[in-house]
């Protein structure tokens, strides 16, 4: 299973869903969906844009979870 820690890095850097949705650029509704793990595509563009806003890498926002 692929988990989405994106709670996780915002909180790290004391920052918003609002405010990661205004410096992407992407609509707040999808970065709110990353953020609720309610998302079944994930698309490249948006993972980029987030990890360049939060200056991290992608296993810093993604998890994967052996079952």
């Amino acid at each position: 299973m692929i988990k989405i820690t994106l709670e996780k890095a915002l909180s790290q850097r004391q920052m918003s869903r609002y405010e990661l949705a205004k410096r992407t650029g992407i609509q707040y509704h999808i970065i709110d969906k990353y953020y609720k793990n309610k998302v079944v595509r994930y698309d490249s563009f948006v993972l980029d844009k987030i990890c360049s806003v939060l200056n991290c890498s992608i296993a810093d926002i993604i998890e994967y979870i052996q079952t």
